[in-house]
């Protein structure tokens, strides 16, 4: 669960983002910004965290006034060579910390590390990832509370979409880029597989008042609402004037997750009672609206 040491949100004095030039670091640079929050945001070509000196680098920009978020990581991780680089690049931000101690972190992790389940997760569910990616994930969020003696604030967000995902993954983000080029949207088995999707203008405003709260603990980023994939392309169809096929196929393998992940978002309520997350229909219209006014 969260705690906030803050009595009242307040600005940070200076938020340092590692990954500040990815999906979810520049969203949440771009609030920030907004909120005239002075923020260094680092993507890979300013820091290399896997470079020789990436810890003396990272600890020459760092001032113990600083608030720090950790986003960067080589995502999703397929295979022991990405696991092994996220561990290094983690290594080296925790030996930055030995030589300058930030005063606030937040470090962006994933529901990838929970253990799967019938029933709806929450932040107290067992922490067993099934996966490389939650296993990262997971050794991560150790490593730094190992090394990091401040408070750490921890958000496991589930599925993310917006209009600016670098990825294409199957979702939200891939079916809309096959309707808008008037391509079939082919799902895995049936579709009927039932996920929780938040859209990523909830998540950095999540991080943002983690932030401003100064929290520390863990927090999930999930709607509570589950939706299958097929809902989701047919949603996403409908956006479009120009027809598009919805087709199955043959699976392969099991389902991921037993074909159901949903989760209970009490802890956010609590944690942030004048926040709401936005619903999937409206999510996928705010998308539509932001794609079609890039072309």
């Amino acid at each position: 669960m969260l705690e906030h040491l803050n009595a009242h949100p307040q600005n940070p004095e200076r938020v340092v983002i590692l990954g500040a030039k990815g999906f979810v670091g520049s969203a949440t640079a771009d609030v920030l910004a907004k909120d005239g929050v002075e923020v260094l945001a680092l993507g890979r070509q300013e820091l290399d965290l896997l470079g020789g000196e990436a810890a003396r680098d990272l600890a020459n920009v760092l001032k113990p006034s600083d608030s720090v978020v950790v986003i960067s990581a080589q995502a999703p991780v397929k295979n022991n060579a990405m696991l092994e680089s996220n561990i290094a690049m983690m290594s080296n931000v925790c030996a930055a910390f030995d030589q300058v101690e930030p005063a606030h972190m937040v470090y962006v992790s994933s529901d990838a590390v929970y253990a799967d389940s019938m029933e709806p997760l929450d932040e107290r569910s067992c922490a067993e990832p099934g996966s490389l990616h939650g296993i990262m994930h997971i050794a991560r969020e150790t490593m730094l509370a190992n090394a990091y003696s401040g408070p750490l604030g921890i958000l496991r967000p589930t599925l993310i979409y917006g209009e600016s995902d670098p990825h294409n993954g199957y979702g939200p983000n891939r079916f809309r880029r096959l309707a808008a080029e008037g391509e079939d949207i082919v799902l895995f088995g049936e579709g009927e597989e039932q996920r929780d999707h938040v859209l990523i203008d909830d998540v950095a405003d999540l991080i943002v008042r983690m932030l401003k709260s100064k929290s520390h603990g863990k927090l999930n980023a999930a709607t509570g609402t589950v939706i299958s994939f097929r809902h989701i392309a047919l949603a996403v169809v409908a956006q479009f004037s120009d027809p598009v096929d919805i087709k199955g196929s043959p699976r392969v393998g099991e389902m991921p997750h037993n074909g159901y992940r949903a989760f209970n978002p009490a802890a956010t309520k609590a944690a942030f009672p004048d926040f709401s997350y936005t619903d999937i229909q409206t999510g996928l219209s705010q998308v539509h609206a932001q794609m079609m006014e890039k072309l």
